[in-house]
């Protein structure tokens, strides 16, 4: 019952945080002219030849309250404007883009997590041994190579040099097969979609484009996620619980995996939710290098050729994602320790 009060507290709190980050997004907007404001509000080009009617019907001349009042009821109804960068509205470019990061998150999560968490603990357990010197090393190394670099050299090591795993997201005859009308798609991603339209080579053909990018993330990200699980059991190793269960006579891996192991992993919780979360707004770099056109992609791209409207919307979307995540790793938090929910 506490946790379903809990949960139902940090809903009820979503919903001022969520205001929070529109009232800062419309803030910024505030510093454009309300010529500038008015591209916000354009679905078509063809409508840019009439700004001042666009600015009379969204009263983009009026009082601050009553333009955030307007801007607002637009963004609910998903009018974020018009992207140049790419000719669409906002909203279907997103919808476009963000499914090829979901899909790259998709894959390069699980790994991230269960290779963190185990790399971890077994250094922990270890400490000062083979495993831990050799895990502690490789996580400096891998956490100290710049994106671009590593993207680059798994590039020229595995397609430059044997001819695999191709950048962007799928090769040309499965771009074509995908894009046609035989083609149904449900998720646009392109696994998923491959497997429920019952086509495995578009299937194994994506896969193929998703090793270099997700490897290249797992390798950076998951060193981090080694170095806090590593010090944050080592620390819970220490705790009298835990000398209390050894005393009892209980078998070590209970009290490794049922009782420190899962006390350690709360503040690893929260930096995963961060990277995760910064995951889903777009790996820039990475995506960038393997030509994968994914919501970071997007946003780099509008922010060179200045698409103010395609910039805020992304804005407003990664603030979104930050929110929920954090959200979402509160209740894990709830979960695995019962007294944040006293808090």
């Amino acid at each position: 019952m506490e946790l379903k009060h809990y949960i139902i507290r940090r809903f009820l709190l979503l919903i001022p945080t969520l205001i929070g980050v529109t009232l800062l997004i419309f803030a910024v907007i505030q510093l454009f002219s309300p010529v500038e404001r008015a591209a916000l509000y354009i679905r078509d080009p063809r409508q840019a030849r009439d700004l001042p009617g666009i600015i009379k019907k969204y009263h983009l001349d009026e009082p601050v309250y009553v333009q955030y009042y307007y801007w607002l009821r637009e963004v609910l109804r998903g009018n974020l404007g018009y992207s140049k960068s790419v000719n669409m509205p906002v909203l279907d470019a997103i919808l476009n883009f963000f499914p090829a990061t979901i899909e790259l998150v998709l894959y390069s999560a699980p790994l991230i997590v269960l290779l963190g968490i185990k790399l971890g603990v077994l250094a922990a357990i270890h400490k000062d041994r083979a495993v831990d010197h050799l895990t502690r090393i490789s996580s400096i190394i891998g956490w100290s190579l710049p994106s671009f670099w590593l993207g680059i050299l798994l590039l020229a090591m595995f397609y430059g040099q044997l001819g695999i795993f191709p950048p962007e997201r799928l090769g040309t005859e499965a771009s074509v097969y995908v894009n046609s009308p035989n083609f149904i798609r449900y998720t646009k991603i392109n696994t998923i979609d491959a497997l429920l339209n019952g086509q495995l080579w578009i299937f194994i053909d994506a896969l193929k484009h998703l090793v270099l990018p997700v490897t290249s993330l797992t390798i950076q990200i998951v060193a981090l996620i080694v170095r806090i699980m590593r010090s944050s059991m080592l620390e819970a190793l220490n705790k009298g619980y835990v000398l209390a269960a050894r005393a009892k006579g209980l078998e070590e891996r209970d009290v490794i995996y049922k009782h420190a192991r899962k006390n350690a992993l709360i503040p690893v919780f929260t930096v995963t939710g961060i990277l995760l979360a910064g995951m889903l707004t777009g790996v820039i770099i990475t995506e960038t290098v393997f030509n994968y056109k994914g919501i970071g992609y997007w946003a780099a791209h509008a922010a060179t050729q200045l698409d103010i409207p395609a910039v805020l919307g992304f804005a407003l979307l990664a603030g979104v994602i930050f929110v929920l995540t954090n959200l979402i790793v509160d209740i894990l938090y709830a979960y695995i320790d019962p007294r944040v929910r006293l808090g």
